[in-house]
């Protein structure tokens, strides 16, 4: 029976730059994968566009990826954000960069990065086995043997195991890897949902599913402390509020509501302007435009579809004019204006995540090489080793870049 140098499991962004790092230095490489066609996950990135990267500084990277993103360093180095670029555009890909610094194929097609993948793999002669799915893998004699559920062995001198999360499970990702990794002696962190929209008590704010609030200030307010979040879009929906703002910091505000349970999410519809000025404009505005309505005058704060829901929870009635507005209800309006108060009790499962923070321990990864501190010749890379970061292509970066670093290092362990 042939044994291959490397075996890679699971054909996303890290199983892919892997094989193809393994073929560039010569290795007999084998990429097998339980679908029928590689890169099921990536081709819903970036909502079907793929925001493959972003332009941001190294710093910024580890950054993204919180308190243990120092773990990344010598992966974000080896195999930077330019170096990703660099590849896609040397296979005739060109990329485009948006607001942030996300960088986009300018195709805006998922499909158009799987296609130079598939094209890369195939330069190189990587032998890909599709509607392979993992059951067993054991090392025996210094050499894996990777059993699948219909039995098909496969031998290699070293694994790669780019399985992904378990986050979308619909596109193959059901965490098959976590098992495998488990039953060989290695800690799986507690798997949570990353990028993941969020449920709300008030029953009105599934009303107005589809109406999206631009640009807002959002803190979350617990046990007496405030801790503020970024600024950007938010959208309401018929379970509670998602939209990029919510989605960038879902982890975080799911690790406090792991410690103190419910949340209040404090929205700033007008985060640009300061509290003291915002006075001052409402006692100017309420002298010049006294006769005007209420509901009429707030047009220039909210989106329409949101005033007369959020005037209700303040028991103020709509219709009245600004001059019959007593200064105790001008004070209200213009606290729900920079800190309008929404009750948040949870969250969508992990498989509507897009993608899953918690998996296999960085402490049992070595960060120079992805290979494993329990296993010899076994690398983690992906998605699968725990941690997540921010959305804007931080977190596909980070596949690519363990990919190439566990498909070099295992290049290199056999004579």
């Amino acid at each position: 029976m042939e044994i291959y140098d490397i075996a890679v499991i699971g054909a996303g962004p890290a199983g892919c730059m892997a094989a193809i790092r393994g073929a560039q230095l010569g290795k007999n490489v084998i990429l097998v994968e339980r679908n029928n066609k590689i890169g099921r996950k990536l081709l819903l990135a970036g909502n079907g566009r793929c925001n493959l990267t972003n332009t941001a500084a190294p710093e910024v990277f580890l950054e993204k990826f919180g308190k243990r993103g120092s773990f990344y360093r010598n992966v974000f180095s080896i195999f930077s954000n330019q170096d990703l670029m660099d590849f896609f555009k040397n296979h005739d890909l060109e990329l485009k960069e948006e607001e942030g610094g996300r960088v986009f194929p300018i195709t805006e097609k998922s499909k158009s990065v799987v296609d130079v993948l598939k094209k890369v793999l195939d330069e190189y002669r990587v032998k890909i086995v599709y509607n392979y799915r993992l059951k067993h893998l054991h090392k025996q004699s210094e050499i894996f043997k990777l059993y699948s559920r219909e039995n098909q062995l496969i031998t290699a001198h070293n694994v790669i195991l780019t399985t992904g999360g378990a986050s979308y499970a619909i596109t193959g990702s059901t965490g098959d890897g976590f098992t495998i990794a488990e039953l060989l002696g290695h800690h799986i962190t507690e798997l949570k949902p990353g990028g993941v929209p969020l449920t709300v008590q008030e029953k009105w704010v599934h009303e107005l599913k589809g109406v999206t609030l631009k640009n807002v200030g959002l803190k979350i307010r617990y046990e007496g402390k405030i801790n503020p979040l970024s600024c950007g879009n938010l959208l309401f929906t018929h379970f509670g509020i998602s939209g990029p703002v919510i989605l960038d910091m879902s982890h975080t505000i799911i690790e406090i509501m792991d410690k103190y349970g419910d949340l209040k999410l404090l929205i700033d519809f007008k985060p640009e302007i300061k509290q003291e000025d915002l006075e001052v404009w409402l006692i100017e505005d309420f002298q010049k435009y006294s006769k005007k309505g209420l509901r009429n005058y707030l047009k220039n704060y909210l989106p329409q579809s949101t005033i007369e829901p959020i005037l209700k929870t303040m028991s103020l009635d709509p219709q009245k004019k600004l001059n019959q507005i007593t200064k105790k209800e001008r004070l209200q309006l213009q606290e729900t204006l920079k800190a309008f108060p929404l009750t948040i009790t949870g969250h969508l499962p992990l498989d509507k995540a897009l993608v899953t923070c918690g998996g296999v321990s960085k402490k049992q990864i070595d960060p120079q090489t992805m290979e494993s501190k329990l296993v010899k010749r076994l690398y983690f890379a992906g998605e699968i080793i725990a941690g997540c970061g921010r959305r804007g292509g931080y977190n596909l970066q980070q596949a690519f870049s363990t990919g190439y670093v566990a498909g070099t290092n295992a290049s290199g362990t056999f004579d």
